[in-house]
């Protein structure tokens, strides 16, 4: 029986998932997790095992939907869910490339290119196996401009609809790209210009007969409109709803992206920053007017892909808007490195690109050494960009992949969460999550620990003796103490409020002591 092309990138997909399963089970069986994967599963442990109002929790976590996604898996293995997620995300996104490009290009030489690519880039073994959300935001991120160029051939605005969905959901996989719809606004007048049925090739030509034509001038003016409501107007409701949804329940409308009990990469992103500006051997690697040429460092398949739409300028432009967009969060977020991810998404619309218009190469064996030589120095550039990063989380994954040494980055939280663990099963340990998530992530029974999200844990900071038997402080050592009520200074501080309550360490690490309450008066 002849296996037919979908049954055939089905199995390839289910191999890649596999592979994928096997690299992210091994990493995790050598101590490797990162911030992000420990502070999902820290939410999931609440929203499942904890008790009181975990509502707050369930719907303000961010980023959302990569949140969900782990729900789906936890009740196979908790600390593996995450993990799980990634790498059944990343073998769907190359399930979806795979399927377009098929349909697309008859010639299976560009297939194995791809198949080269999700097997051995470094970057897209990261997203798979490490239990980030990468993977849900390469994939929208595809389907947003997959949709758009859909919409340039076929002029129909199904695909615009199409488009603003992606765009709503690539939003809740990752706010900071709501900052990408700044960079569509001057966009679309070119795309309007470019769907008007005119003799005129150039856009600038096309663009002065509309404006000096009534009739033109007002089919250009409502379309135009339409566009932006069209692609637009689900994304800033969705975004207004949700604000609403935090002001409800959290009383601030910013609270998902910045509170430190709903986003793991407040504090994270400040720390990494912090830790490598510090540094002895410290060099600023991303001045503004370089980041694009990073960018084409890492992705030199993109020049391809901005050669394959030189013809068409408003198309070219569209695969410039990522550009400008990264070169726009350096600016705005100046105190934060840009994280793989915004590499990555070069690399997804380099292979939209070629999609699209492979085929439409002449010269196809001259094109396709071309293309399989940038795609070797891809995967060389790939891996030099996670050796050196400075994020702790990226250069961690690298290093355990290829040296395969256990990861004691986390050792200390599971030390203490072991300790914590070995309680009497009574006892209630008091602990601020904003900063020690992923203590209380290896905390086997999430019910022995009073947590912010509850509604005692101020009383319980006021008077820890009437709610708890242990309180988990953290050191003048810990690059977090300066974020939390629970420091070196909450034991002097709380002595002086309540005289009649002794504290004695019972266990000490570099980072954290846990103080038992002995008595009371």
């Amino acid at each position: 029986m002849k296996i037919s092309k979908n049954q055939y990138l089905f199995i390839l997909t289910l191999i890649l998932g596999a592979y994928y399963l096997v690299i992210g089970i091994y990493l995790n069986h050598l101590g490797y997790y990162n911030q992000e994967s420990i502070f999902y599963i820290e939410k999931t442990k609440i929203v499942f095992e904890g008790l009181g109002n975990r509502i707050k929790v369930m719907g303000l976590t961010s980023p959302l939907l990569p949140f969900y996604n782990t729900f789906l898996f936890s009740w196979i293995d908790s600390y593996l869910a995450p993990v799980i997620a990634s790498a059944i995300g990343t073998a769907v996104l190359f399930y979806i490339i795979a399927s377009t490009l098929t349909k697309r290009i008859e010639d299976n030489f560009y297939l194995y290119v791809l198949l080269l690519l999700f097997f051995l880039h470094p970057g897209l073994l990261y997203a798979a196996c490490s239990g980030k959300s990468i993977y849900m935001v390469l994939t929208f991120f595809f389907l947003f401009f997959f949709n758009l160029l859909k919409f340039y051939r076929s002029n129909t605005t199904f695909h615009v609809s199409l488009a603003s969905i992606c765009l709503v959901i690539l939003i809740f996989c990752d706010y900071k790209f709501i900052w990408l719809t700044l960079f569509f606004v001057p966009l679309v007048l070119a795309i309007t210009v470019q769907s008007l049925n005119l003799g005129e090739k150039e856009s600038i030509f096309r663009l002065f007969l509309s404006f000096n034509s009534p009739s033109l001038r007002r089919k250009l003016i409502n379309k135009t409109f339409a566009i932006y409501i069209i692609l637009f107007i689900l994304p800033v409701a969705s975004v207004i709803c949700y604000k609403l949804l935090n002001l409800t329940h959290a009383n601030d409308l910013n609270y998902f992206i910045e509170s430190p009990y709903a986003t793991w990469n407040v504090l994270v992103d400040k720390l990494n920053f912090d830790i490598a500006t510090t540094s002895a051997n410290y060099q600023l690697p991303e001045l503004s007017i370089m980041v694009s040429v990073r960018v084409i460092y890492f992705c030199p398949l993109i020049l391809v892909a901005i050669y394959l739409f030189r013809e068409s300028t408003y198309q070219a432009l569209t695969i410039l808007t990522p550009f400008a967009f990264v070169e726009f969060l350096h600016i705005k977020y100046d105190k934060i490195f840009l994280t793989y991810e915004y590499y990555l998404i070069f690399l997804i619309m380099a292979l939209l690109c070629l999609v699209f218009k492979a085929q439409t190469v002449k010269r196809q064996m001259v094109f396709k050494v071309i293309l399989f030589i940038v795609v070797l120095i891809q995967l060389y550039t790939g891996y030099i960009f996670l050796s050196q990063s400075l994020i702790t989380d990226e250069k961690r994954f690298i290093s355990t992949l290829t040296t395969r040494k256990p990861n004691t980055d986390q050792e200390e939280s599971m030390e203490l969460a072991d300790v914590i663990n070995n309680l009497p099963k009574t006892s209630r340990v008091l602990m601020d999550d904003a900063v020690a998530y992923p203590v209380a992530a290896f905390t086997h029974d999430i019910q022995k620990l009073t947590l912010p999200y509850q509604d005692l844990f101020l009383s319980a900071i006021e008077t820890p003796y009437r709610y708890d038997d242990y309180i988990l402080i953290a050191t003048p050592k810990n690059p977090f103490t300066g974020y939390t009520q629970l420091s070196s200074r909450y034991i002097p501080l709380i002595k002086i409020v309540n005289s009649g309550v002794n504290y004695q360490r019972v266990y000490e690490t570099d980072n954290w002591i846990l103080y038992r309450i002995v008595s009371t008066q």
